[in-house]
């Protein structure tokens, strides 16, 4: 008389689950987190969305990340370059401006060597924070310049050589 032993149909089935789920958490694990952002006050700007569907997929030699808010962007792990669209449109300011290939940007130093870059003259604006002890502000902000060209110049940082004063003669009426 032989014995046969039989194993249960779903044994089987449980072994590749088993596998299923341990393949799945091993590239999960290989995955990077989303960056956390908050979206801007204008995220939902369209003309955000034109600027995000055109993102670079490097900045800086950065490898651009997934984040968790609407019209932003990440590039770097840990994240060296961030991105917001549709942070509120600057004022006029005495902070220095750049124009780098044909877009203005706001310079903001005060939390060196971190750097925050608005954009001026353009209407929803966009504000990029970079942090310069792993990348070069200059080079991300060229890498960004045709995805940020999506929003409609409205106008444009001037110096103080720009601005007409008025003169003695325009001063006294005869």
């Amino acid at each position: 008389m032989s014995h046969r032993f039989l194993l249960p149909r779903s044994a089987p089935l449980r072994s590749v689950a088993v596998v299923t789920v341990l393949a799945g958490s091993l590239l999960l694990a290989g995955c990077a987190a989303a960056v956390p952002l908050t979206p801007a006050a204008d995220a939902t700007n369209v003309a955000c969305a034109d600027v995000i569907v055109h993102l670079p997929s490097t900045v800086a030699d950065q490898a651009m990340r997934e984040t968790n808010a609407q019209a932003t962007g990440a590039w770097g792990d840990p994240a060296a370059v961030l991105l917001h669209c549709g942070v509120t449109v600057p004022a006029p300011t005495t902070l220095p401006c750049l124009n780098i290939n044909g877009v203005d940007w706001i310079e903001d130093d005060s939390d060196a060597p971190t750097y925050r870059y608005t954009t001026y003259g353009r209407d929803p604006a966009i504000e990029i924070v970079i942090d310069s002890e792993a990348v070069s502000g200059s080079t991300a902000l060229i890498d960004v310049a045709n995805a940020v060209g999506y929003v409609p110049l409205t106008g444009a940082c001037i110096g103080a050589e720009d601005v007409q004063l008025p003169t003695d003669a325009a001063t006294t009426a005869p």
